[in-house]
């Protein structure tokens, strides 16, 4: 048969996409192997923690194969597809196949220039140590095999080499946090796992395996024999009458390692303030139908950043950010505006670039185009990159208010609560006006509670009396 030359072959590897971020998920393929691709064309779809982003071949061929199925978590720098660029065609048997990884396929001696197993996927010997039980115990190999039969949908043609338990004493296993923190979750002991990463880096699936391979091992009846694949372990998300499990990743897994690093880390003193925001409301109808507004978003959220701006315009020391490495406080001179929005893949925060030197109409335009990108899922790791101030509206899901936690880099962050008609002195008398309350959450190391007791106060001010828009503009 006629194989391609490995030359000819060029691999595509899981670029950054997200400033920094260490791995994303493959959500779908938009080729199959024996496809003919061009420079430019999008073959796949992955979600980092912070977006879905559509990524672009970078050169012309013939899909040779796709390293790993959709659902598959792989790591930054990993090679994710293969394709022939020599202008030939990828044989019919190729073409037809499946996708499986190349671990299952026949070893290729030493120096070959291939290795046999993919970075961050693929089935690895496991050494996983056990508690002695009573009873015949499956052998590892044999649980290898199992493990194997799950993930490529077939047995192996060989069972993989069963590697050495690591020594007594031996030094600290090499992986990354998020690894770290999934073992210790699974009750994983990171030294008896089988690294597979470059450099001996332990990988998510490498403690996966681990895992699988303990469950396939588990005592069975008195003949050992191999697990049938019906008999595979139950996958990590599933459903029961009383339970649903889900796993942890993407923008839910992003924020949660986000939140507990910054209550952990930067000491939040929140303050509470109740306004009267009724002629804040009227102005709001008014812009609705000021032709220089006509096709924009106005709302009084679009009023409240207007506020917020102004405040942090009167007090720039609140615009600020705590550089623990060069114990410096750094002070910004732009303002780069989160708005927390609530999509379909958990809650992001995109901001508004130099939202201080934007006019209202120019803002509101901003606000619309970024709800609108969020709630599509479009928006790219680059817009929530940067934001030096946030807002987050709880008041739209009816909540009066709340303790809001920084995001991890800022010093502030201004909660809105729901505006509800309420009675309220106004003028010597008691009558019904719109009221919110707002709370300011910021970081005691650099805000004190002067500072931040001038800022929502002067937030408020200008909701009561919007006219200090122009004023103190």
């Amino acid at each position: 048969m006629t194989t391609m030359t490995e030359a000819s072959v060029r691999e595509f590897k899981m670029p950054d996409v997200g400033e920094g971020l260490t791995e994303a998920e493959i959500l779908k393929w938009y080729v199959q192997p024996g496809d003919t691709v061009t420079d430019g064309q999008v073959v796949c779809e992955v979600e980092t923690a912070k977006a879905a982003v559509e990524l672009p071949i970078p050169y012309d061929g013939v899909v040779r194969e796709l390293r790993f199925p959709e659902g598959t978590t792989v790591d930054v720098g990993t090679a994710i597809i293969t394709v022939d660029v020599g202008g030939g065609s990828a044989p019919a048997a190729e073409a037809a196949a499946p996708a499986v990884p190349e671990a299952a396929q026949e070893p290729k001696p030493e120096g070959s220039g291939r290795q046999p197993v993919l970075v961050g996927y693929g089935v690895a010997a496991s050494s996983t140590r056990r508690r002695p039980r009573k009873g015949p115990e499956v052998p590892v190999q044999q649980a290898s095999a199992a493990v194997q039969t799950e993930l490529n949908g077939h047995a192996p043609e060989a069972p993989a080499p069963v590697a050495a338990p690591a020594p007594v004493g031996a030094k600290r296993p090499l992986a990354k946090p998020p690894v770290r923190k999934l073992a210790k979750d699974l009750g994983v002991d990171l030294t008896t796992v089988v690294p597979t990463g470059p450099d001996g880096v332990i990988t998510r699936e490498d403690v996966h395996v681990a895992v699988a391979a303990a469950t396939a091992a588990a005592p069975a009846p008195a003949a050992p024999a191999p697990a049938p694949a019906a008999a595979a372990p139950a996958p990590a998300s599933y459903d029961t009458a009383r339970e649903t499990r889900v796993p942890i990743k993407g923008v839910r897994k992003a924020t949660a390692a986000a939140m507990v690093g910054s209550a952990f880390t930067a000491p939040h003193v929140t303050e509470f303030v109740t306004v009267d925001v009724t002629r804040t409301m009227k102005l709001v109808e008014e812009l609705k139908q000021d032709k220089e507004f006509t096709g924009l978003r106005v709302n009084p959220l679009l009023l409240i950043a207007k506020a917020l701006l102004v405040a942090i315009r009167r007090n720039p020391e609140i615009n600020a950010s705590w550089d623990e490495a060069a114990q410096e406080i750094v002070v910004k001179h732009y303002v780069n505006l989160g708005i927390a929005a609530a999509t379909p893949r958990g809650l992001i925060v995109p901001n508004i670039k130099d939202a201080h030197a934007k006019t209202l109409p120019e803002l509101a335009g901003s606000l619309g185009e970024l709800v609108a990108t969020a709630r599509e899922g479009k928006t790219s790791p680059a817009a929530m990159q940067g934001g030096t101030v946030t807002i987050t509206n709880v008041g739209v899901f009816g909540v009066d208010t709340g303790t809001p936690i920084l995001n991890p880099g800022e010093s502030a962050i201004l909660a809105v609560g729901a505006i509800k008609l309420q009675p309220w002195v106004h003028k010597g008398k008691v009558k019904p006006r719109q009221v919110t309350t707002l709370a300011l959450s910021f970081d005691h190391r650099l805000v004190d509670g002067e500072l931040g007791s001038k800022v929502l106060a002067d937030v408020a001010a200008v909701l009561e009396q919007p006219k200090r828009l122009i004023t103190w503009a």
